[in-house]
């Protein structure tokens, strides 16, 4: 089981990576010479002050992230150190761009080495956080299809144009979304007895009930902890939104875009960040697509595009080598006995 296990996760690294190569490949072959020399120009031209300070920001939503990850540990008698928190949140990015999700464990085991907490808890704090970050971007993701609705629907518009000679409003999306959504509740009283016996619908009933633990879990933490909780959870996604706002003072053609544009951008990025590995090749990709619903030439798109996806991976990586010989360090000088885990 072990080894199909890691077999699997070699072919799916493999297939993300080859996902990323398939984009980095299709950015620049649809390019002619003069875009090309676009593309070059724009990052020789660029301002590099906006990207060191959107640097600062993505370092800033990782000590976001350390901070909220401090308080679920409070309800466990455990209160590790900032430092230490905010390390191993670093480490943790760096070690997704090897390998998917391998940066969970990481993280765990350096608090573990620098802090004495066992695997067992700290692994249980990290699921409640994806339970949470689900629910916080699914809320992020339908607030900014609501607001930037009829941007993105007029940019549909134009890219199907010879297929449909109208595209349905808001008003109409959301009436369908609940017609349909009644009627699959009312299939779903009928045939419960036999959809319950579904593996499927099992598995999906009990994915729906961790969920639900993991959102019950942070009222745990008291009124104060909770506040923080979702104040830092929100904290985190304006952040990773402005990073990309600020970016766009890099290039003369992106300096004047609104701040629903960085909006749209994080939408769209995110696809790119969860299609390949690392969101190397289709996040750059897909930046620039988000941009060209405000007009932006696709040379400077995608210049923008690699701009911010590479400057978040060096601080990941700078930062989280700094982290790893820090922690190994630490481990050399305080080797950790097994009985610590009983703390």
């Amino acid at each position: 089981m072990k080894k199909k296990g890691l077999l699997a996760d070699i072919l799916k690294l493999v297939l993300f990576i080859g996902i990323g190569l398939f984009f980095i490949y299709w950015s620049f072959h649809k390019m002619n010479p003069e875009d090309m020399q676009y593309f070059m120009d724009s990052f020789h031209d660029a301002l590099w002050a906006p990207v060191a300070l959107a640097m600062v920001v993505a370092l800033l939503s990782h000590l976001v992230r350390a901070l909220r990850w401090q308080l679920l540990f409070k309800p466990m008698g455990l209160k590790p150190s900032l430092l230490n928190t905010f390390g191993s949140v670093v480490v943790a990015y760096m070690a997704n761009l090897a390998f998917p999700r391998l940066g969970e464990v990481v993280r765990c085991g350096t608090l573990r080495t620098s802090e004495k907490i066992p695997l067992e808890k700290s692994l249980g704090t990290v699921v409640t956080e994806r339970v949470v970050d689900v629910f916080a971007f699914g809320l992020v993701v339908l607030l900014g299809l609501l607001l930037a609705f009829n941007t993105l629907k007029d940019w549909l518009y134009d890219a199907l144009l010879t297929k449909v000679e109208s595209l349905p409003s808001l008003a109409a999306v959301v009436g369908v979304a609940v017609v349909l959504a009644a009627i699959a509740f009312v299939l779903y009283r009928i045939f419960k007895k036999q959809l319950d016996e579904k593996p499927i619908v099992k598995k999906v009933k009990q994915l729906l009930l961790s969920f639900v633990d993991g959102l019950k879990s942070i009222l745990h933490l008291g009124p104060v902890n909770t506040f923080l909780f979702i104040f830092y959870s929100i904290l985190i996604y304006v952040l990773y939104i402005l990073g990309g706002y600020i970016v766009f003072g890099a290039f003369v053609e992106t300096r004047g875009l609104p701040f629903m544009a960085a909006f749209i951008l994080y939408l769209f990025g995110s696809v790119g960040m969860a299609v390949s590995q690392g969101g190397i090749g289709a996040y750059p990709y897909l930046v620039q697509q988000s941009l060209n619903i405000y007009a932006i030439p696709d040379p400077v798109g995608l210049a923008c595009g690699w701009m911010l996806w590479g400057s978040q991976q060096v601080v990941n990586v700078v930062v989280g080598m700094g982290f790893m010989i820090y922690f190994s360090i630490k481990k050399k000088k305080n080797p950790q006995p097994e009985q610590s885990s009983e703390q």
